[in-house]
Parts: structure tokens; sequence; C-alpha cells
């Protein structure tokens, strides 16, 4: 059996990536998302945007990346996850998703994370915010809560 990978909480982890034409072509076959804002530089030049915008899930999923494969990393299960979308990202735009584990509970033999999330973009601004919840096993993973009392 493999060795424990141990967390604290405080810990953080992060993703950065930037964002091709052709991801937003990937996700909107994926998705069946064709909105004028995303696919249409003419359709979205008439927007307030003034350009083409990308899916909001794009970076918003980089958090998940982020947790799935750093912190707490493989073998989690993603729960559900709390987003605003504060500004718009846009083609070619380098997004930076930081996350800190906020808290961890235990669920029978699972520990249940508080993860806290925020995509950046390549001027320092913050474009996304999000509180998420993933699962992980005990077996897979050891999170210490450590003791701020001295």
């Amino acid at each position: 059996m493999a060795e424990k990978k141990v967390f604290h909480i405080g810990d953080r982890a992060s993703f950065s990536k930037t964002i091709s034409e052709s991801d937003v072509y990937a996700f909107a076959g994926i998705t069946g998302d064709f909105n004028g804002l995303h696919m249409n530089a003419e359709f979205a030049r008439h927007t307030r945007y003034g350009k083409r915008i990308v899916h909001g899930n794009i970076p918003a999923s980089f958090i998940s990346t982020a947790m799935g494969m750093s912190l707490p990393g493989p073998g989690a299960i993603f729960v559900d996850q709390s987003t605003k979308f504060l500004k718009p990202v846009y083609y070619n735009d380098t997004i930076t998703a930081n996350i800190q584990l906020i808290e961890a509970r235990t669920k029978g033999e699972f520990y249940v994370c508080t993860i806290k999330g925020e995509c950046r973009n390549q001027h320092g601004e913050i474009v996304i915010v999000s509180v998420c919840h993933e699962m992980i096993s005990m077996d897979e993973v050891e999170i210490i809560q450590d003791d701020d009392e001295d």
C-alpha cells in the first residue's frame, strides 16, 4: 500500500493555463453551448464585452483541476461548487486558479473537505470566486488540523 499523503488545514495549490480558441471550441463541442458570445466574433463585437468571451465554466473548472491533481489530488470526489463569476474571461487570457484547504470533517471513512478557490487573470484581477466540497478516503490521505493554541 502506498504511503498516505499528509495535508494541513491552510494548505494551498494552484493551476494555470492560457485559454486558446481551440479550448473554447472543444468545450462548445462537448457541451453544445455555441452561444454567439463565445463563438461569433462579429456578434460578440456588438455586445457590452466588445469581443468573444470564454465560457465561464472553463476557468471555473481549473479550480477542480487544482483539487483533483494536487489538493488533495487523485482519488478525490468532487461533491459541490458554489461559484461567482466576477469578470469576463477572454480568449488567450492566462488564468490561475488558487485554492486553499479551509476545513476537513470526517464522514464515515472519508474526509469532507471545504476548499476556497479563486481564479485570477494575467493582470491579477479576480475573475471567479468559489467554495467547493470534495470527499477523499482516509485510507489515501491524512489531514492534520493544526492546533493554534500554544
